[in-house]
């Protein structure tokens, strides 16, 4: 369970993964707990309006991971205080990132990304596969309204 008094939260940039944040760092707070911020991306393959391959160079998706963060950081500073807080940017899946850092978490947050009125789409599938598989126990938190 508790292995570094670690909260682990994930960003991308979207509201509810800022209220996340937000929420993660009174928690840690609460807890007397760290916080890592984690953001990763990974390529996506485009097609252009003519039908042919497209991609964004790496180095640009690579600096605007790290801009998400940034961002999230800033949008968060008056909630910081005295509270620990590392930032960690990586290439790959989501999902695969944040369940690898859950194996010295105390604690995974996420934000919830409803889409829809379905039952069954109630949570983003980030959410649901940390949700499924994490090594902590997981917190989801919907936007707030």
């Amino acid at each position: 369970m508790s292995k570094v008094g670690k909260i682990v939260v994930g960003v991308d940039g979207s509201p509810s993964s800022l209220t996340a944040l937000r929420w993660a760092l009174g928690e840690a707070r609460l807890r007397g707990a760290e916080v890592e911020v984690i953001h990763s991306w990974s390529l996506t393959p485009m097609v252009d309006p003519m039908g042919f391959a497209s991609y964004v160079p790496v180095e640009e998706l690579s600096l605007a991971a790290k801009t998400v963060v940034e961002t999230a950081m800033k949008s968060v500073e008056e909630f910081v205080g005295k509270t620990k807080v590392s930032t960690k940017v990586s290439r790959g899946p989501a999902a695969a990132t944040l369940l690898e850092a859950s194996q010295d978490a105390e604690l995974l947050v996420v934000g919830r990304r409803g889409h829809g009125g379905f039952i069954g789409l109630l949570l983003g599938s980030v959410a649901e596969q940390v949700a499924h598989h994490s090594a902590c126990p997981v917190v989801i938190v919907s936007d707030e309204k």
